[in-house]
């Protein structure tokens, strides 16, 4: 059998204040949306046995409209095509609370037929076999020891292929903790040599984490801070372990380089920004890109003319100015969305500039960081479910 491995496409998710004119959307949840289906279609064309999803099918608990259309017009596709897909909800689509409704209930009452879509969510294992493969879905669970109680329900078939799908950060990957809601990291014994293959979700770059494990990464950069990941899925042979990349639609994000920033004027600055884009003038549109000013002072960053650059970001979907300042050694983000950023990390980092004594800033960064992260799950949660 031959699976396609996705995980963590993030349906819903918008950034960047840029607006499709056609349809008066955000520019990039529009391309989300598009980039998702024609990477379905070229999935179709590879005419795999099926599809696994590991997670954050959509960027919410509570979907927007266009996001169930997306995602219906994909199973649809796949339906025609005969390909079955498998999905385990991630942290950002989980219910957490009994009054609210899973979304991946919308899609089980889509009608498609059984066979079709195999979802695990609600904080419950499921089993799935599909001739002798067997698929074990753990979706990510309101606790860790979700996990473990899901891990002993498993029975592994003698002679046939077992497959676990399932979403959280495998602990050798605890220093890239994205400090979401719900975020938690995989006991190793879960992560066990008994499966054949291991399908993980939640840790947007492709990467592998044990013998017989892998992240397939997010479709798309969710953030700046992926900008060195690889992007795509993974095609997996479970007879022979033969494992693949897989390129597929995406909007692309470019590191233009570092300007050395020291001692220049703010219109110097501006002339190094466009040289450093003109070198790959058409490689930028469209894309997301990103310039370190090293060494610039904050009076300088201030000073820069932004008109001088509005042709330049015309042409991007987003430019960001990462400024790393002489007089601050923290990193500053100019004229930046604040889409991806991390609350949680920069708060932290505040904290430890004021130098408090050392009970004050753990008491600080503790009350601090539990109430941004029950703001952050109560705006999830409820979220506009508006196109």
């Amino acid at each position: 059998m031959k699976i396609v491995h996705l995980a963590d496409t993030h349906l819903g998710l918008s950034a960047f204040s840029r607006v499709d004119p056609e349809t008066g959307m955000n520019l990039r949840e529009q391309l989300i949306y598009n980039n998702f289906l024609a990477a379905i279609d070229r999935i179709i064309a590879i005419r795999p046995d099926a599809l696994v999803h590991a997670g954050d099918l959509f960027h919410q608990v509570k979907p927007k409209t266009r996001a169930y259309t997306t995602a219906l017009d994909a199973l649809s596709r796949l339906h025609e095509a005969g390909i079955p897909m498998l999905v385990v909800a991630g942290n950002h689509s989980m219910a957490r609370t009994r009054y609210t409704a899973s979304p991946f209930e919308v899609l089980e009452r889509g009608g498609y037929r059984a066979a079709d879509l195999y979802v695990a969510h609600n904080n419950r294992y499921r089993r799935v076999e599909l001739g002798e493969t067997v698929f074990h879905l753990i979706p990510n669970m309101i606790e860790p020891a979700g996990y473990r109680r899901a891990f002993e329900e498993i029975e592994f078939t003698g002679g046939g292929t077992n497959v676990l799908v399932t979403h959280g950060l495998a602990t050798i990957l605890s220093d890239r903790r994205l400090h979401t809601v719900a975020e938690h990291e995989l006991d190793a014994t879960i992560l066990s040599d008994r499966f054949d293959y291991i399908a993980l979700g939640h840790y947007h770059g492709q990467v592998q984490v044990a013998e017989n494990a892998w992240y397939s990464g997010s479709l798309e950069y969710c953030n700046y801070g992926e900008i060195g990941d690889t992007k795509g899925g993974l095609l997996v042979n479970l007879a022979t372990g033969d494992i693949e990349h897989i390129d597929l639609p995406h909007t692309p994000m470019l590191n233009l380089g570092r300007v050395n920033s020291d001692g220049l004027t703010a219109g110097e600055v501006v002339a190094s920004i466009l040289e450093a884009a003109d070198a790959r003038w058409e490689e930028i549109e469209g894309a997301i890109c990103q310039v370190t000013l090293d060494g610039i002072r904050r009076e300088t960053l201030r000073a820069i003319d932004q008109k001088a650059l509005q042709d330049l970001r015309n042409r991007t979907l987003d430019l960001r100015l990462q400024a790393l300042t002489v007089d601050d050694p923290y990193h500053v983000f100019h004229q930046d969305s604040l889409a991806g950023l991390d609350y949680v990390t920069e708060f932290e980092k505040f904290v430890e500039r004021k130098h408090l004594a050392p009970a004050d800033a753990e008491f600080v960064k503790k009350t601090g960081t539990d109430l941004l992260r029950s703001v952050i799950a109560r705006h999830r949660e409820g979220e506009s479910a508006a196109e």
